[in-house]
């Protein structure tokens, strides 16, 4: 970094602060002097992050941002391959299209789900012989799935299979991750709305639904009550309520 850098040449990319995933500002190609006085004008480093290109890359920035961010990607590079697992798909060299098309749809489902997979195809006795046809098969796979997919080297020999690994493409990653990430958001707000509501996830009344209720139970025989008093009232009126009504009913 800096004055350490003892290239002569230099790729020089201006960092992007943001590291919201907007690019570089490409400088070209300078003396490692020049990118220095440049990193001094700037107030920030000069480092250097590959040397064994030609030119070697260097990177004009902050480099405690720089550092941070390289850290914050390797995190998230280890998150997701604990995430994913290795998956298998076997078939026959002589494999019928049907059985075919199954295996396809398999891998195609555990590559969308972000794991690798490894296609094997499996032989019997002297059937080893036909180990081309075998590569041939699985490369045929590879192009059938190359959307999504990118083999891992070559087709290898494994002794009476031949095997190979495929990929997931970054963009296919990059949407499994989307996809889990939104999945947490939306399970995290959900739990705190339940949170928000009480004890009582349907009602949100924190509970005042069984005080109320209780309440009401007790206040209704002396409802009751106030109703059989009008009643008596009524009744009095009606018979004049004289002292001759009064003893014939009371």
């Amino acid at each position: 970094m800096n004055e350490e850098i003892d290239n002569p040449e230099l790729r020089v990319s201006i960092m992007n602060t943001n590291f919201n995933g907007g690019k570089d500002e490409a400088l070209g190609v300078m003396s490692s002097q020049q990118a220095l006085a440049k990193a001094k004008e700037l107030g920030v480093d000069l480092i250097l992050v590959n040397k064994g290109s030609d030119p070697p890359v260097a990177k004009i920035g902050d480099y405690s941002k720089y550092r941070y961010n390289q850290d914050k990607k390797s995190k998230e590079k280890k998150k997701s391959a604990k995430s994913s697992e290795l998956k298998e798909v076997k078939m026959s060299y002589k494999i019928g299209t049907h059985d075919y098309d199954v295996r396809k749809k398999n891998a195609s489902k555990f590559l969308t789900q972000g794991n690798r997979v490894k296609c094997t195809v499996m032989f019997r006795g002297r059937e080893i012989q036909h180990d081309d046809l075998g590569r041939d098969l699985l490369v045929r796979l590879s192009e059938d799935l190359t959307k999504i997919a990118t083999m891992e080297g070559k087709p290898k020999r494994e002794g009476r299979a031949v095997s190979c690994f495929l990929l997931p493409r970054p963009d296919v990653l990059k949407a499994v991750g989307d996809n889990k990430r939104a999945a947490e958001k939306a399970k995290k707000k959900k739990k705190e709305e339940r949170l928000s509501k009480g004890r009582d996830p349907g009602g949100g009344d924190d509970g005042m639904g069984d005080i109320l209720a209780a309440t009401a139970a007790v206040a209704e025989p002396i409802l009751n009550l106030d109703e059989d008093d009008e009643d008596d009232a009524s009744l009095d009126e009606l018979l004049g309520g004289d002292d001759l009504t009064d003893d014939l009913f009371g």
